[in-house]
């Protein structure tokens, strides 16, 4: 982590069954911090602890999530996890986004990437500090890599930086049109 947090810190997160990886960007261009956190028991309550020092020392003023609702393909627990970081996110005055794994796909599909592991390449070369962090391709048998959460927390990010671009570009449009 760099000196002084920045304002505007948006803050990725992404649950997965060893615990979750997490990104932080000041900007689209500018990846300030990242990190993985992994637990063996008591997964829920041992994640949301190492959540709320990150959200202490960050002091993020979005938490970025994929959705988990109802229609995914998520864990009980995951969504549980999911729900309670939403919780904590209100508790400390922090605003949520939430998008689904469509939409990262449709982000990162204007550069070629549509799997997992092609996004996450794509996210390690436009991030040269992410670059040693990024997982091999791994066969269908082969469970993920813990270090992929970190890179679906960015995407997730980035993602919403891309649609709070296209909202603010819309309202300028009708602005314009409006005039």
């Amino acid at each position: 982590m760099k000196g002084q947090r920045p304002e505007g810190l948006v803050l990725g997160f992404q649950p997965s069954s060893y615990g979750f990886g997490w990104a932080a960007f000041t900007s689209p261009l500018s990846l300030y911090d990242w990190g993985h956190c992994h637990t063996k028991n008591q997964k829920n309550l041992r994640c949301l602890r190492r959540l709320e020092k990150l959200i202490v020392r960050l002091q993020p003023e979005t938490i970025v999530l994929e959705a988990f609702d109802a229609g995914t393909k998520r864990s009980d627990r995951i969504k549980d996890l999911c729900k309670a970081v939403i919780a904590l996110a209100v508790e400390h005055r922090i605003e949520i986004a939430v998008y689904s794994r469509g939409q990262v796909r449709a982000c990162f599909g204007t550069v070629g990437a549509r799997s997992r592991q092609e996004v996450a390449e794509a996210i390690a070369r436009s991030f040269d500090e992410l670059r040693p962090r990024l997982p091999k391709p791994r066969a269908a048998w082969d469970a993920p890599d813990r270090r992929m959460a970190i890179f679906d927390a960015a995407a997730a990010v980035l993602t919403h930086y891309q649609f709070d671009a296209s909202k603010l570009l819309g309202s300028l449009h009708r602005d314009v049109e409006g005039a």
